[in-house]
């Protein structure tokens, strides 16, 4: 039986690498994320995209590394011109600022390439309900799949 595939968005990787939250909360996404990436991960297909190698790139060097080494393994999905029309599309319907952007780009590389699951930490621009069912909606209209949004918590059993 082949694996499912997951996208990972630029946030579970953060949480994962992160020196511990005094948030309860993040704290707790956190340790979720570590369990999710040591036992769940290994069953599943995992892919990342460009954006998530330069977002992961960014801010301070030994942390950037650090994320940068725990993807280096993970095949890159190729942003093509349908990626960057999808993400246009979903961006001028869920109305997120300009500087998210780069989210609807998660959510069409995830879409284009038919991945089984996006898994993000993003409750903002990404998980929201409201951005969800924007998302299905359009893709229903296009005849394409949604994959299954959710945090490595929801994708703790495959």
């Amino acid at each position: 039986m082949s694996k499912q595939s997951v996208y990972i968005e630029t946030t579970v990787v953060s949480y994962l690498t992160a020196r511990p939250s005094r948030d309860l909360i993040v704290a707790a996404h956190q340790q979720v994320t570590t369990e999710w990436w040591e036992n769940i991960l290994p069953l599943l297909d995992p892919f990342i995209s460009p954006l998530v190698i330069e977002e992961a790139s960014r801010g301070d060097e030994s942390a950037a590394k650090e994320r940068i080494a725990k993807l280096g393994t993970f095949p890159v999905l190729e942003v093509t011109d349908e990626v960057r029309n999808l993400a246009d599309r979903y961006f001028g319907r869920i109305q997120i600022p300009e500087k998210a952007r780069g989210d609807t780009y998660h959510l069409a590389a995830a879409t284009y390439h038919g991945m089984d699951f996006l898994v993000s930490w993003n409750f903002t621009h990404i998980l929201n309900a409201r951005v969800k069912s924007a998302i299905q909606e359009i893709n229903y209209l296009l005849g394409i799949t949604t994959p299954a949004i959710c945090t490595p918590e929801e994708l703790m059993e495959v």
